[in-house]
């Protein structure tokens, strides 16, 4: 079931300190969001070994990167590899306090895991927030489903502001409902771009030409993604709107809603994904 809706906190009037851990494409994307949003550059600590030229040059507007952090942080943002969560999530221990505020988006890592390496096993040190945000983030167009532990109603508005700062925050209250959510929403741009890839192969295939083809199959997604973002309706009505009986479309969903079609495709490919999920988990 999904928590009660949480207002965010602004972060114009932020007085703490965010500490940044991983600065790739969704940190990044994270931080580009924050500063959008109106956080004072001199409120974030960015601690990134290979930093972009576009995350370096925001030192200049007062970001500090990889400076040592005057503790204890507010919140701190989990956003590395898991791989090497194991080892670098200890190095964090100096900057937290019991009023901290941890927040992963790591893949896969639970909240058992997070507070074992924060902490000790077993007992987080902190509050703390495990999210899934998704690559639309980049464009402020991001999707986040987010569970939390040990937070108080203060610490969610603020994972909520620093999350949304990218697009759309969800919360639920049961974690193992994240490896799905990983399975849907985390990877689900992938199979967008699938579709938009093996449409445009499709179109060569019937005879256009390549250029044609990927630009009809690239505009005609990202159309319908902007239709369904803004229409009140749901996929199913959208769907059926655009088909007419004994039409071309119903010629091509007669074969992709067969028994063994796009929807039972769809689920193998949810069930397989969410198995992986939780596979990665600690």
């Amino acid at each position: 079931m999904g928590a009660a809706s949480v207002e965010p906190a602004d972060l114009r009037n932020f007085a703490g300190l965010v500490v940044l851990l991983g600065a790739g494409r969704m940190g990044g994307a994270l931080l580009e969001g924050w500063l959008r949003s109106g956080l004072d550059p001199h409120k974030v600590a960015v601690l990134e070994p290979q930093p972009s030229p576009e995350i370096a040059k925001l030192a200049g507007r007062g970001v500090r990167l990889n400076a040592p952090v005057p503790g204890p942080a507010t919140a701190v943002v989990i956003a590395v590899k898991p791989q090497v969560a194991a080892e670098v999530l200890p190095t964090l221990k100096p900057i937290l306090a019991p009023s901290s505020l941890a927040v992963s988006i790591m893949a896969g890592r639970t909240l058992r895991f997070i507070a074992g390496a924060l902490g000790k096993p077993g007992e987080a040190p902190c509050a703390l927030v495990r999210a899934m945000p998704n690559t639309p983030a980049a464009i402020g167009r991001g999707i986040t489903v987010a569970v939390a532990e040990r937070a108080s109603a203060a610490q969610r508005e603020l994972a909520q502001a620093l999350l949304g700062a990218t697009g759309t925050v969800e919360w639920v209250e049961d974690e193992g409902l994240m490896d799905a959510v990983t399975a849907v929403s985390g990877s689900g741009p992938a199979y967008v771009f699938l579709l938009a890839e093996t449409l445009a192969q499709a179109g060569v295939a019937a005879g256009l030409p390549a250029p044609l083809a990927q630009k009809l199959a690239r505009e005609t997604v990202a159309g319908s993604g902007e239709l369904l973002h803004r229409s009140p309706l749901d996929p199913a009505t959208l769907r059926e709107n655009v088909t007419s009986p004994g039409g071309t479309t119903a010629a091509a969903l007669a074969i992709l809603l067969r028994k063994d079609g796009l929807g039972a495709l769809m689920q193998r490919a949810i069930t397989a994904a969410t198995a992986r999920s939780r596979e990665l988990a600690d």
